[in-house]
């Protein structure tokens, strides 16, 4: 297929060829991987100025999106490639193989790096989810930087750079520039722009910005950063988010608030105890959802509130398909059953199979788990509602999920649409991403790209 930019895609490939390391905040379906592929396509082989590119990305991201936009455009037919996943014996074959670029999934960095014995000898890296990297303790980030040294050229490329706060870019800006903007140290970064939030004593559980702090970071990063929002250069779909509330009974609500006030929560199947905040704060969200896990691991269900909910929007869809984002075990399994009681069919997508079924329009209800629906699905083929049954803390999980219906090339008006227990988490997770979402696209603004001469 020929390859025809749009301005905008344009704008960012030269922006790429003439920024040696450059981050891109592209939202979903403004053709990151193509603009990318371009770019290296013209530094292999018109400038000469790398010969070796390693692409790091999720493992679905890897192993179909970046060679299948290879095999896709006309102008990329003369790269190379050779995919890096799989058993280790596959993975050193792939990384032997005689190519232009390389692309493994970010679960086997630190195993390239330190246990695979190949000469660490790229000269381009992209890190397709640069958030992947927002975590300066992992392995992945320690054994990335260790060989970030060689590295001439680095491209990080992501949709949601922030996605809990101004505190994850430390880690991200670090892996592209070496600490040349935000600095080498994560305490330096605290000390120069948050100041402690959350403490007990001496220990200090989270941070807040200093007064400037935002517009003082991303001033320092403006000048290798180039962010784009699809709506402002691509036709989106109309979306519509809506909430739906399940209420509890008094006895139902008597439970969670028991559970909520105490930590501990006695009923006749079994005792349920949360040993801190952040185990209370997971049992209070499956108690939102409907069961949770006793201590000895037993599923004991506590309301239905939310399957009933979930049994109306499908009624309510007449027959139109319908995606249910769950977050716990039990919740697919409660779901699975109530769905098997209305004998309507579903499949869990978590497979090649089951999500072309579902892009077929083969499947009335589907369901997906965020952490495995994340990145790089395309799934607006399938059908345009997307509830959640489960809320996630994580606004990156969350809004690439999202992304996955509400994207361009879907037809449809989008809706997203959250079942809340009233008066429970639910209605504090919801609270929680909108805020995050500000700080995000405060930052996305901040570094928004000037087409300039670009624009037609």
């Amino acid at each position: 297929m020929k390859y025809e930019p749009h301005s905008y895609q344009k704008y960012a490939i030269e922006y790429l060829k003439s920024h040696p390391v450059s981050a891109l905040f592209l939202d979903c379906g403004l053709g990151k991987t193509s603009i990318t592929l371009s770019a290296v396509n013209e530094l292999l082989f018109d400038s000469f100025e790398v010969r070796k590119v390693l692409v790091i990305g999720p493992v679905r991201v890897a192993k179909f999106s970046w060679p299948d936009e290879i095999k896709k455009w006309d102008h990329l037919s003369e790269l190379r490639y050779s995919l890096a996943v799989g058993t280790e014996e596959q993975r050193i074959v792939a990384l032997n193989a005689a190519a232009d670029i390389y692309i493994i999934n970010r679960e086997n960095i630190q195993w390239l790096v330190e246990k695979s014995d190949i000469p660490f000898d790229f000269d381009m890296l992209v890190i397709d989810e640069l958030s992947s990297f927002k975590n300066h303790q992992t392995k992945r980030f320690r054994s990335l930087m260790k060989v970030r040294p060689k590295v001439k050229r680095i491209v990080g490329l992501t949709g949601t750079p922030s996605s809990n706060g101004l505190m994850d870019l430390f880690a991200e800006f670090k892996i592209l520039d070496m600490g040349a903007r935000l600095g080498r140290f994560i305490g330096q970064y605290r000390n120069k722009y948050f100041k402690p939030d959350k403490m007990n004593g001496q220990v200090v559980y989270s941070y807040k910005p200093l007064p400037n702090a935002e517009q003082d970071i991303y001033e320092k990063i403006s000048d290798i950063t180039v962010s784009m929002k699809a709506n402002e250069y691509l036709k989106m779909p109309e979306l519509v988010v809506s909430d739906y509330e399940a209420q509890l009974s008094d006895k139902e609500k008597n439970h969670y608030d028991e559970m909520k006030k105490n930590l501990v929560l006695e009923i006749a199947e079994g005792e349920i105890t949360a040993s801190n905040a952040a185990s209370l704060s997971n049992k209070l969200c499956q108690m939102s959802n409907g069961a949770i896990y006793d201590d000895k691991q037993n599923i004991i269900e506590i309301h239905s509130r939310k399957l009933d909910a979930l049994e109306d929007i499908i009624e309510s869809m007449n027959g139109k398909p319908l995606l249910v984002a769950y977050w716990y075990k039990h919740d697919f399994e409660r779901i699975a059953e109530r769905l098997e009681s209305l004998h309507i069919p579903f499949s869990k997508l978590d497979t090649d199979t089951s999500i072309s079924k579902w892009n077929k329009g083969e499947i009335p209800v589907a369901l997906i788990h965020p952490a495995s629906a994340g990145h790089g699905l395309n799934l607006q083929s399938g059908g345009s509602i997307l509830v959640w049954f489960s809320l996630t803390w994580s606004l990156e999980l969350y809004q690439q999920t999202n992304a996955r219906l509400y994207r361009q090339g879907q037809k449809n008006t989008v809706v997203i649409q959250h079942i809340i227990a009233k008066g429970t988490i639910d209605e504090q997770i919801l609270k929680a991403l909108q805020r995050k979402d500000k700080t995000q696209s405060d930052l996305i603004d901040a570094v928004k790209a000037d087409l300039g001469g670009f624009l037609k």
